[in-house]
């Protein structure tokens, strides 16, 4: 038998990394604390190797700790050992066999390094990305966490408006105009002295001539109202209320052009990695969900094939079989990243409307299956994922197909989609309904089923891809 050593690193944010080594056999070979540092990280890794044959590369194996992974990972991966990068859910799981009753440091490292011998198939080497794709990913991940954080000053602001102005103006998305009107006067008194006037040449300044007279006499109605209904009740802070506002509003700004600013790079590096952005010739995919779904997908060859990426996307149901027994429907499994899901669920969102395979998809899910829009949009996103591990897998951009794989122009997709595969308004309102009676959820006789044609051998490239054959059949299992 061939020496092996196995490494769990049970890794600290701010204390000392423990460490375990066993052998082939499951033998503790080492049990040591480490630090961060090329000579602690130098002295686990003669630890290890103390006995072992010449040649043997150490299996590494920790958890995606906050951010003290990647130094740990680096220093072994360049050395020539194998890292590997395992789910929390998956070593806890472990762990819970192994030592019910008791965690500590030092069985949550061995735990790490056991799994080698217990799940050998479901490890798979850390790949470190190149310069390019680093930057691309670190891109990708400060523009969705700036955005989230837009996302939350824009909703803070509406609130506190709401609050001052309980009959706010502000009924859909806050434009310039909007914020430049709450900077200064969210305090309904200030709205009111600055009158008409005043307000409209601030509005249109602020919106480029695309609003005026008639939006600040909206705001006016507002302060209005709003003195009418609280008069001087001391419980309503008008002016502490106004501060917070325009505190917000300085906030959003500022995150605004913090995002603009890390966007310009990540579509620098996107052209880099991507140059002939294949990831943006799917449809639903545009300028920001292309740079993400290659940064978090990495390099498409690391997955054997279109059911792994699938796998991986966390969009695959769970499975659920006992017996002669197989239970469809199940929910799925959510494993991965939940930027690259989120992100392949928005994009069908689109595809639907702009793909008559995908439309027939969503169509046939909501109309004879009896889901709702989210549920159906995930068997759309499950697909658009496959779809995407293809293009990126041949390097050949998507083309958009009917249902019969003849491919067809942007304006004849849409036309079909329309014509075909558009959801009735009465069977959409009917899914909202948590007490509607669902429709069946296997096909009726006589209505059009998906195509279900073999997508070929297991390892192969799908053949359902727009890009070469035949329509994309339904996932029985998914629907």
């Amino acid at each position: 038998m061939a020496t092996r050593r196995l490494v769990g690193i049970d890794l600290g944010i701010a204390t000392a990394h423990t460490v375990r080594v066993l052998d082939e056999t499951g033998a503790t070979v080492a049990r040591r604390k480490a630090w961060p540092t090329v000579e602690s990280l130098t002295g686990i890794e003669q630890a290890a190797l103390a006995g072992a044959e010449a040649g043997t590369r150490l299996e590494v194996v920790m958890e995606p700790t906050g951010p003290a992974w990647l130094p740990i990972a680096v220093f072994f991966a360049t050395r020539g050992h194998l890292v590997h990068r395992v789910s929390s859910a998956k070593a806890a799981d472990l762990r819970r066999f192994l030592s019910r009753h008791t965690k500590t440091n030092g069985i949550d490292a061995e735990t790490l390094a056991r799994l080698p011998l217990f799940d050998p198939a479901g490890l798979r080497p850390l790949e470190l990305p190149g310069a390019e794709r680093a930057g691309l990913d670190r891109r990708v991940r400060a523009t969705d966490r700036l955005t989230r954080a837009g996302a939350e000053h824009k909703r803070g602001i509406k609130d506190l408006a709401r609050q001052v102005l309980p009959m706010s103006p502000l009924t859909g998305d806050l434009g310039v105009a909007d914020l430049a009107v709450l900077e200064r006067y969210a305090d309904p008194r200030a709205l009111t002295r600055a009158g008409l006037t005043r307000l409209t040449t601030l509005i249109t300044r602020a919106s480029h001539g695309h609003q005026g007279r008639d939006r600040a006499q909206q705001w006016l109605e507002a302060a209005r109202a709003s003195l009418a209904l609280y008069g001087e009740h001391p419980a309503v802070a008008f002016a502490d209320l106004a501060a917070e506002i325009a505190t917000e509003v300085r906030l959003l700004r500022a995150v605004q052009a913090e995002l603009a600013e890390h966007a310009q790079h990540r579509e620098a590096y996107y052209q880099q990695v991507d140059p002939e952005e294949l990831a943006r010739s799917l449809p639903g995919v545009a300028e920001i969900s292309g740079p993400a779904l290659v940064a978090v997908t990495g390099d498409a060859a690391r997955f054997r094939n279109a059911k792994a990426f699938r796998s991986y996307t966390g969009l695959a149901p769970r499975a659920s079989e006992t017996g002669e027994t197989d239970r469809k429907g199940q929910p799925m499994s959510k494993a991965g990243s939940s930027l690259l899901r989120t992100t392949l669920i928005r994009a069908a969102d689109t595809a639907r409307h702009q793909d008559p395979q995908l439309a027939r998809l969503y169509y046939v899910q909501m109309v004879e299956r009896g889901k709702d829009h989210l549920g159906a949009l995930c068997v759309v996103a499950a697909h658009l994922a496959e779809r995407f591990w293809t293009v990126m897998r041949r390097g050949e951009p998507y083309v958009i197909r009917d249902t019969d794989g003849r491919p067809v122009s942007a304006e004849e997709a849409k036309a079909i989609v329309r014509q075909h595969w558009t959801v009735p308004a009465e069977v959409r309102a009917r899914r909202r309904s948590k007490k509607a009676r669902k429709a069946p959820q296997t096909v009726p006789t006589g209505q059009s089923q998906p195509d279900t044609r073999s997508v070929g051998k297991r390892g192969d490239l799908p053949r359902s891809s727009s890009l070469t054959g035949p329509t994309q059949p339904v996932n029985r299992r998914t629907a």
